[in-house]
């Protein structure tokens, strides 16, 4: 009977090990390889002919573009590759969920650092724009979620107990696009460069 309980308590070790070592699917390329720590990718939107890549765009006519936006339909240029980086020290595979920073991999002479970070409310808007510049804290903390087949970009950093999270969308402002929260999310899809 002993051999038989120790058995069985076993067993309800192993499952309780294997289902609390359970991580979120990793998030995919188009290529259907998982993104990767350090890799250069074009972020796309998961939907065609309502805007390209997403690179960096002035706002009112402003000489620097230091906002996440996206390029026109009909551009030439193909964007600026990004590259994420877990939070977590070691994680190379970019799972759902995975705390990162999201960067730019191109120089700016107008700003220090070209990682993504969410700006203040808008008062007009009552939105939050994506900019770039130097974020060390839960300002530039983001995560990819999957919803309806596509990847959602997401801000929601857990060591901020109860923020108010936000998914990332498209807002058109004097005829650019630019990168906001608190709208309608806008699926995108990660391409390898």
């Amino acid at each position: 009977m002993l051999h038989k309980s120790l058995a069985i308590f076993g067993y309800a070790c192993l499952f309780m090990a294997i289902t609390s070592t359970a991580q979120s699917p990793p998030v995919l390329d188009t290529n259907g390889q998982p993104l990767r720590r350090g890799v250069e990718y074009y972020i796309s939107p998961a939907i065609t002919d309502v805007g390209g890549n997403l690179t960096l765009k002035s706002r009112s006519n402003a000489p620097c573009p230091l906002f996440v936006g996206q390029e026109p339909v009909t551009s030439t240029n193909i964007g600026l590759p990004v590259t994420f980086r877990p939070t977590e020290a070691g994680k190379d595979i970019i799972d759902e969920g995975t705390s990162l920073n999201i960067v730019f991999e191109a120089l700016s002479t107008c700003a220090t650092s070209t990682q993504w970070r969410v700006d203040a409310t808008e008062s007009d808007t009552g939105r939050r724009f994506v900019g770039i510049g130097d974020e060390d804290g839960p300002a530039g903390i983001f995560g990819i979620s999957r919803d309806n087949g596509a990847y959602n970009i997401v801000w929601c950093p857990a060591m901020m107990g109860r923020p108010r999270c936000g998914r990332a969308g498209i807002l058109v402002e004097n005829g650019v696009r630019l990168v906001a929260l608190d709208g309608d999310a806008f699926p995108f899809e990660f391409i390898k460069a």
